[in-house]
């Protein structure tokens, strides 16, 4: 997983703005959920390039980081010097690092769905609360989600199927956290307390510069896991003018699905909250 997210974590880098843009209500959400105040320590989980690290730093708060993806945390770094960003694994190691107290509140933007044993991995980050302290994330919900297949379904379908497609709903991945009574038994099993979902549905707009969004869209489906995976398996073979001719056919299928003129794929997410309780 951490090699993977070193290569990956280079593309969502390079289209660090395209996502921030897309994916504002998501942060909003959860900044607001996490109900920050000021002098607060927060930790943010799988912190990537550093949005809800920049976020919580505006808000007055104390934030520290944590990501396995090397070039997600030298970004982090860059973009908000203020932050302590961790380069480790918050499933296992100790996130005060010897440093100041727990924290306050802990914060994640599609962050905590790739742990390969979630119960394990939220006790531990649990262990570095203070008590009464308040998690606040954002996951995808079960279900259709266009964010996954729009434009990307035309280059799964010319590729090898995935063997292990289909066989664990639960495996560690983006939609790990579909189902809202596995999160409630994860995040009990580890010793949260009070847990809530909220259920938010909001459009990506890939067209916030004013342009049809395609090529922001293509751009971020080229850059992360599908997009690397198909043009490693199919360009050898297609060649160089098949492989964009390929492309070309990604930019008519979204074209064929724009809404109001631009790509605007509705995101189905869950805004999940819970408490440590007092010792």
């Amino acid at each position: 997983m951490r090699q993977g997210w070193s290569s990956t974590g280079v593309g969502w880098v390079a289209n660090a703005r395209i996502f921030d843009a897309t994916m504002a209500p998501m942060a909003d959400a959860v900044i607001a959920a996490a109900e920050l105040v000021p002098g607060q320590r927060v930790l943010d989980v799988g912190c990537g390039f550093g949005t809800l690290l920049e976020l919580a730093d505006a808000a007055g708060t104390t934030p520290v980081g944590v990501d396995i993806s090397d070039s997600m945390v030298e970004a982090a770094r860059r973009r908000v010097p203020a932050a302590e960003v961790l380069l480790a694994d918050a499933q296992t190691e100790d996130l005060l690092q010897g440093g100041a107290g727990g924290f306050d509140r802990v914060v994640s933007r599609f962050g905590v769905m790739f742990f390969a044993d979630p119960v394990a991995a939220f006790a531990n980050i649990r262990r570095a609360c203070v008590p009464g302290a308040r998690l606040a994330f954002v996951c995808w919900r079960s279900g259709e989600n266009e964010i996954f297949t729009l434009g990307t379904e035309v280059l799964t379908a010319r590729m090898a199927p995935d063997e292990g497609e289909g066989e664990d709903a639960g495996a560690p991945g983006p939609q790990a956290f579909g189902e809202p009574e596995r999160v409630r038994e994860i995040l009990t099993g580890a010793g949260w307390a009070d847990v809530d979902l909220v259920a938010q549905d909001a459009p990506l707009d890939y067209g916030f510069d004013g342009t049809d969004g395609v090529e922001e869209r293509l751009s971020v489906i080229l850059a992360t896991t599908t997009g690397q995976s198909a043009r490693t398996e199919l360009e050898p073979t297609l060649g160089p003018d098949g492989w964009a001719s390929l492309v070309d056919e990604v930019r008519a299928e979204l074209r064929r699905h724009l809404v109001d003129g631009a790509v605007r794929p509705i995101a189905h997410t869950w805004v999940v909250t819970a408490t440590n309780p007092a010792a």
